[in-house]
């Protein structure tokens, strides 16, 4: 079923429509969720609010232990996972081994500190990663049910890449099932919890992510991303997370298995962190063989750099840019100008409105997604139809958003709609890659909004669409979190950059960090 275009009127009745009962959906919500609220315990551990670069030359200089790390970041996940279910599984008796290893070999003092400094600059330091990426000896479902026994053999290319220059994995986060959706909830696992503000979410898919790493439960975190799916948690949890250039970072070991040429290109897997300074360090490794391409270590003149900006998207069925986020964003457009003598250019870019076609064209991908969310091999739409009977009626074990994602994954590769939105995507990159060149960034919103209540993303679908172009051009983004909004949620934006130009991307990060302070711990108790 290709992409329908309905008529200009067709969309404005649409889209009144989905704004009203969006509207009605909130008010809801709001109604709802007043008596729910919790709240996580403040941080006790210093050492888990500073950059994993800066954990990582103490425990080089054995200021502070692995083990002691280690335990803090244990015990920080015991304080807050009940109320926040972010962490799914744990191997801590594992990693527990694995620090004294790494505490014993320091003090050995078989390699100096500017030797394990080159050699493994994360000795010692712990970390985590999404549910979809392996890690040996752990689950490996993406949150499909049918998939809950499913262990991994192997760790994934990048947890390997990263273990090998000596940090330790402690344990994996929840996801959106199958990775497709912008709030984190699945069957087997269930729903993670913003730490911010438990009534809203935490984006998708790597939601779980974000979350424990808002929370501060370990010292750097691993996701992946086809349509924002590192770049929304970022926003929604108050962190930084990078959404490489295609094809830099290798794909192995991800469930569901990347078998086209098209996914490769979109789907990518980057860091999220608290800090800036440690998303180049963590990229330079996981990029692997890749990494010269980046030129991770060139400087940046910021003064030299070429800003462009958009308040807006534009595209159909998508929500405008709340007042709020639009205001972080003229923010950071003065901070360049006043700072740098920067003057940005404000850009309308017409065919952005055409995201929608572009990215699902981009997108398609074999085996169908179909085929994960029916029975007995049917991947008919009478077979989808009526598994989504069954989940409004609470007999289903897929969640009701993935098989009405399901129901529209059956693209006519060969049809005249499929090569023309195929056409629209090479131009709208070629506008870029021309307006960027070699010293440019694009200054755009992550999100329309803030975090949304729980289930509202259902009368929303489309925002997610702010990240998820960006995801078809290939482009490096970054996320960028910019403080707190009046009710007290992280706001923010993204910076777009050339292919393999993601050092700029990462060094406007770094500076937009030291002006407005980055991630803020969340909400403490009174």
């Amino acid at each position: 079923m290709d992409f329908i275009h309905p008529t200009p009127f067709q969309y404005k009745i649409i889209n009144c429509l989905r704004v009203i009962l969006a509207g009605i959906a909130r008010f809801i919500f709001s109604l709802f969720s007043c008596c729910r609220k919790k709240k996580i315990p403040p941080i006790h551990y210093d050492i888990l609010k500073q950059p994993a670069i800066e954990v990582a030359r103490k425990i080089r200089n054995k200021e502070i232990t692995s083990v002691e790390v280690l335990e803090a970041c244990i015990k920080r996940i015991i304080d807050v996972n009940s109320t926040l279910n972010c962490l799914i599984e744990n191997r801590f008796a594992a990693a527990l081994k694995e620090a004294k290893e790494a505490d014993s070999f320091i003090r050995s003092g078989i390699k100096s500190e500017e030797q394990l400094l080159k050699e493994k600059p994360f000795f010692g330091v712990p970390f985590t990663t999404k549910d979809s990426i392996s890690v040996k000896g752990l689950h490996n479902t993406a949150g499909l049910y049918s998939a809950r026994h499913n262990i991994a053999d192997n760790d994934a290319k990048v947890i390997k890449l990263l273990r090998d220059k000596g940090a330790i994995i402690i344990g994996i986060t929840n996801v959106s099932e199958l990775c497709l959706w912008w709030e984190s909830y699945n069957k087997i696992y269930g729903r993670t919890k913003n730490p911010y503000d438990t009534t809203k979410i935490v984006g998708g898919s790597s939601g779980g992510e974000g979350a424990l790493q808002a929370a501060a439960g370990s010292c750097f975190g691993i996701g992946s991303d086809i349509g924002g799916s590192i770049r929304i948690p970022a926003l929604f949890n108050g962190i930084f997370g990078h959404k490489p250039s295609k094809k830099i970072v290798s794909n192995d070991g991800q469930f569901p298995e990347v078998k086209s040429e098209q996914e490769e290109t979109c789907l990518v897997i980057g860091p999220m962190t608290r800090h800036a300074v440690d998303l180049k360090p963590i990229l330079s490794i996981i990029s692997g063989e890749n990494s010269y391409k980046l030129k991770l270590d060139q400087p940046v003149d910021m003064r030299k750099i070429n800003v462009y900006y958009q308040k807006n998207i534009n595209a159909p069925l998508t929500d405008p840019v709340d007042q709020e986020i639009g205001s972080v964003l003229q923010k950071v457009i003065r901070f360049f100008e006043t700072k740098y003598q920067v003057k940005a250019v404000k850009t309308n870019i017409k065919l952005l409105k055409a995201s929608a076609p572009i990215w699902f064209a981009s997108t398609v991908s074999e085996p169908r997604l179909r085929t994960y969310v029916t029975e007995n091999g049917d991947c008919s739409e009478r077979a989808i139809i009526q598994e989504i009977m069954k989940s409004i009626c609470g007999h289903s074990d897929k969640t009701l958003i993935t098989l009405m994602i399901a129901l529209t994954d059956d693209v006519d590769l060969k049809s005249d709609t499929y090569k023309e939105n195929r056409l629209l995507g090479e131009k709208l990159e070629d506008i870029f890659k021309e307006m960027l060149g070699d010293n440019g960034v694009f200054i755009f919103p992550t999100h329309p909004t803030a975090a949304l209540y729980h289930n509202e993303p259902l009368f929303r679908p489309y925002n997610f669409l702010y990240t998820a172009i960006f995801n078809s051009l290939g482009f490096p983004a970054t996320a960028v979190p910019l403080g707190l909004n009046r009710s007290g949620l992280p706001v923010g934006v993204q910076v777009i950059a050339n292919h393999n130009n993601d050092r700029l991307c990462l060094t406007v990060a770094e500076e937009l960090e030291k002006e407005f302070g980055g991630w803020v711990e969340p909400q403490r108790k009174k």
